[in-house]
């Protein structure tokens, strides 16, 4: 169950909380694949996403999480901590993003930090329509993933699918594939009721 909750304050921080099955060692594994956690989350659209060095990314796209989309640029430095990680960003209104990671009773919990306290207040104040909005759903779709992954990663081809299809496609490609799913799934079983009912009445 998640729980999830979100607050901007006089610090201009904001968080969003998640439980997961996972052990602490275990999620703080997979939170090591960066670009994994972010590309989870739904309001965002990468262009470009670059691996730079031991720890660094450069990465561009949209964000979706506003009103009015906005594109984005970042370069940023990972660096790992005792309770998880903090991304430490170099350009942009977000300062850094931390993963805290905790033990919790039926698992692990996942706390994401995100802190806007780099420039000043004028500044963040003018530039309101670049705030990240999407840390909720974000959580949610993180926590949901991980059950997944949680339930099924001892699956080889459900890892390839998941890692080589699924994590490079855009947030409307994998709606669209959901959906596709569920309309091939209602046709063949259709087609197997009219094959019972052929059968029940000719057989």
């Amino acid at each position: 169950m998640s729980e999830t909750a979100v607050l901007m304050d006089a610090e201009d921080v904001a968080w969003a909380s998640l439980n997961t099955p996972l052990n602490s060692d275990e999620l703080k594994l997979f939170c090591r694949d960066i670009e994994r956690l972010f590309r989870i989350n739904p309001m965002l659209e990468f262009s470009e996403w670059q691996a730079l060095g031991t720890n660094e990314y450069a990465f561009s796209g949209k964000n979706s999480s506003q009103e009015t989309p906005f594109d984005f640029s970042v370069k940023c430095t990972v660096r790992e901590q005792a309770d998880g990680f903090r991304l430490d960003y170099s350009q942009g209104l977000k300062s850094n993003t931390t993963f805290k990671i905790e033990p919790a009773p039926q698992g692990s919990k996942l706390t994401i930090i995100d802190c806007y306290d780099g420039l000043s207040e004028e500044e963040r104040k003018s530039r309101l329509a670049e705030v990240d909005k999407s840390i909720v759903v974000w959580a949610s779709y993180l926590q949901k993933f991980i059950i997944s992954w949680h339930r099924w990663s001892r699956l080889a081809p459900w890892r390839w699918y998941m890692r080589r299809v699924w994590q490079p496609m855009k947030p409307t490609a994998r709606r669209i594939s959901y959906m596709l799913v569920w309309i091939s799934l209602f046709e063949i079983a259709l087609i197997a009721l009219g094959v019972a009912i052929y059968f029940s009445e000719y057989a």
